[in-house]
């Protein structure tokens, strides 16, 4: 089996050391030990929530870099949208397919 990449550890430790925190600083920011960070950062373990918001919130890092990592910031809006359709189940897409109809027979009045 392949062993998948640790985007979220990555994303987390350059946006510290952009902040010049060392880990044992930016634990103690967030009330977790240096260990923990360390395995979040290296080790693909996926913190909490509560972690995960305080993590974002200390970093100042986008959210959708996390939530995202798929789309590069500075897409147009049009493809951004793109890839979100290409994630929606069969109803989502009635629902957004209904919804643009109604959009468009509105600015068509």
């Amino acid at each position: 089996m392949r062993k998948s990449k640790n985007n979220l550890g990555n994303i987390i430790k350059q946006a510290r050391l952009n902040k010049q925190y060392t880990r044992e600083q930016l634990a103690e920011k967030i009330r977790i030990s240096s260990r923990y960070l360390t395995s979040i950062e290296n080790e693909a373990k996926k913190p909490s929530f509560d972690i995960l918001y305080k993590l974002i919130r200390e970093l100042g890092i986008p959210a959708d870099s996390i939530f995202y990592p798929e789309i590069k910031l500075g897409l147009s809006e049009k493809d951004q949208l793109i890839h979100m359709i290409s994630q929606c189940d069969e109803h989502n897409l009635r629902v957004l397919l209904n919804t643009t109809e109604a959009l468009l027979k509105r600015n068509h009045v």
